[in-house]
């Protein structure tokens, strides 16, 4: 039976790969994304603004071009004359189909802490809106809501290119069980 997309986000959607799920396990390849997502970034440039080793940030960005999260654009000359390869990402990610149970999270959950940092860098003054809550939910309840909330989410990311030139905000929608 065909899913209708215009109230299953899931239906927009297609199941991750391995090489696509072990690209997004790590919380500075996430950050990547996020930032090659707004403009083209050079390794060089990454490397400095996410405060790592260029090697460091070469290595997670070929496992992203690899995985098919970045691609390489025309090379330009930089401010030194130099040649420089920026990249820019496809925004494939965004449409990926990834369940909590095919993550492994010993070591932490990526979008998780690439928000954190995310936000730690940006500053508590940053914060447009919260909304903090506790509901006693189902299965289906927590199902429900996921594709409410994901689905709202999904016809702002369907026309961001529309507000490309207004401020970037960042976000995570996250529920979990509480602790008994």
């Amino acid at each position: 039976m065909e899913r209708d997309q215009s109230i299953d986000p899931e239906a927009k959607r297609r199941p991750a790969t391995v090489t696509e799920i072990k690209a997004m396990s790590h919380p500075l390849r996430m950050r990547i994304i996020r930032l090659c997502g707004d403009r083209e970034l050079t390794n060089k440039q990454l490397a400095d603004r996410l405060g790592v080793d260029p090697g460091t940030a070469l290595y997670h960005v070929r496992l992203l071009v690899e995985a098919g999260f970045l691609e390489p654009v025309a090379a330009r000359t930089g401010e030194s004359g130099a040649l420089e390869k920026p990249y820019r990402s496809t925004g494939r990610s965004w449409w990926l189909s990834v369940g909590v149970d095919e993550v492994d999270a010993t070591e932490g959950l990526a979008p998780v802490d690439a928000f954190q940092q995310e936000l730690a860098e940006a500053g508590p003054g940053s914060i447009a809106t919260y909304a903090r809550f506790a509901l006693h939910l189902s299965e289906e309840d927590v199902a429900e809501l996921d594709r409410r909330i994901v689905a709202v989410i999904d016809a702002f990311v369907e026309t961001d290119a529309e507000r490309a030139h207004l401020p970037l905000h960042g976000g995570l929608f996250v529920v979990h069980r509480s602790p008994e």
